[in-house]
């Protein structure tokens, strides 16, 4: 591939990306975004409560919560034969979610309760323009209940910070008190003045086109940066974004699920709720993929055999060596942005990488002209953890553990290198147009 080719390709895929994270503020956005695509690549959507009348050689999906999806290719000879290779992500961030009863009238302001979900690195969240996005339900006026995606895309809030006059020690000792200092301000209001939430969630939901809402009863929300998506750097090596993690995985999983060879059978899973443990029953420790394969293969012993022929490439963000903090690293596994997929290894088994995977996908790197890196945490500090040991533990397939290095993980504003997702997208389609078994 000459450098001018590799180099449109690069934008391309870095334009999808970037519009990708535009378009996804929540799970259920960036799932609505991914399914989309799918139809438009041909794919078919499935419905888990009816039956499914599966033809070889298309593609199907289908969704579970509105914020998990399984994307497949279905070649039911060629995966009993040479097994079914898999990429895994996962569609959700850590964020600040909206309380079931959240209004908090103070001082003449109006706020928001929230709890914290997932790992979040709260000092960035503060001082941000925030808006609001996530799933609404509703009964209609027909006395149906229904659900609806909602944005506000505006800015319409902020967590401000206290002054450093009035807390001297914040460069030094800022300690955040969940409750009660990340409650966003969304606007002033009189003492008597009393705002409803879900009055101002139906309001937003007319202005959405959505006009037969008689009483907004749940939602699921959460508080999103509205600055965009950037390439960065003086020579534009970056992008910066929230999210990244692990929406990146997600976007670079579909765009080689959909680039794949059609002959070859390929599956792409990304689960809701990775950030807090992945048990629900969209989430990796619940029986989504498991049950998606039963009725792929719904003889035990045979779905057996096929899961002992396959592979699960589960793909998250690796931690990228920081110059400023580059201590924090083992010295021999400092991966660098723009330098290639890492391979993540764990002895523990926080990841699922064994040396059998690690060879099978550091020979793709090399039939892809990629580089690779490796990471492994040091020996006296705690390792994250993935979906990955979740599923070679729920379904006993062969697991790998694999990212793009990336700074700043779990902030509201997160740093990958600009050249990864391609070499990402080229050894993931050489690997889901493989026939596993041959490796």
């Amino acid at each position: 591939m000459s450098e001018a080719i590799e180099q449109a390709e690069q934008d391309r895929i870095n334009d999808g990306l970037l519009a990708f994270l535009s378009q996804s503020p929540t799970p259920f956005h960036a799932v609505a975004t991914m399914e989309k695509q799918l139809l438009v690549a041909g794919f078919e959507k499935l419905s888990e409560s009816e039956s499914w009348q599966l033809i070889s050689g298309r593609g199907y999906f289908f969704t579970r919560n509105d914020s998990s999806i399984i994307a497949f290719r279905y070649l039911p000879e060629v995966m009993r034969e040479q097994g079914i290779p898999m990429v895994g992500a996962h569609t959700d961030s850590p964020c600040l979610k909206i309380k079931p009863n959240p209004e908090m009238h103070s001082s003449g302001y109006f706020q928001l309760g929230v709890e914290i979900y997932g790992g979040v690195l709260l000092n960035p969240w503060f001082d941000r323009d925030l808006s609001i996005a996530g799933r609404v339900i509703y009964r209609n006026s027909q006395g149906e209940l229904t659900s609806s995606l909602i944005d506000f895309q505006q800015p319409i809030a902020t967590v401000p910070s206290l002054a450093i006059h009035l807390n001297r020690e914040a460069n030094q000792n800022n300690k955040i008190n969940q409750q009660k200092h990340m409650p966003p301000v969304l606007m002033q209001v009189d003492k008597q003045q009393k705002i409803e939430f879900r009055q101002l969630l139906q309001e937003q939901l007319n202005e959405q086109g959505v006009n037969d809402c008689d009483k907004v009863l749940d939602y699921e929300l959460c508080f999103y940066d509205t600055q965009s998506p950037a390439l960065i750097g003086f020579k534009q090596e970056f992008i910066a974004s929230a999210r990244l993690d692990n929406l990146l995985s997600c976007y670079i999983g579909l765009q080689a699920l959909i680039a794949s060879d059609s002959r070859n059978p390929a599956l792409l899973v990304c689960n809701d709720h990775e950030e807090v443990g992945s048990s629900s029953a969209c989430g990796a420790q619940g029986p989504m993929l498991e049950q998606c394969l039963q009725r792929l293969f719904p003889d035990h012993e045979e779905r057996i055999r096929v899961l002992d022929r396959s592979m699960m490439i589960s793909a998250d963000n690796a931690h990228g060596i920081h110059p400023n903090y580059a201590d924090v690293h083992d010295s021999n596994h400092g991966p660098l942005l723009n330098h290639g997929p890492v391979v993540k290894v764990n002895s523990n088994q926080r990841y699922a990488t064994n040396s059998q995977t690690s060879s099978v996908f550091k020979h793709l790197c090399e039939l892809c002209d990629v580089p690779v890196q490796e990471f492994v945490t040091r020996s006296d500090l705690g390792c994250g953890s993935t979906i990955g040991p979740i599923t070679a533990s729920g379904i006993g397939v062969k697991t790998l553990d694999i990212g793009l290095p990336t700074f700043a993980m779990h902030s509201i504003r997160e740093l990958a290198g600009a050249k990864d997702g391609l070499m990402l997208v080229n050894v993931l389609k050489q690997f889901l147009s493989s026939p596993v078994n041959k490796f």
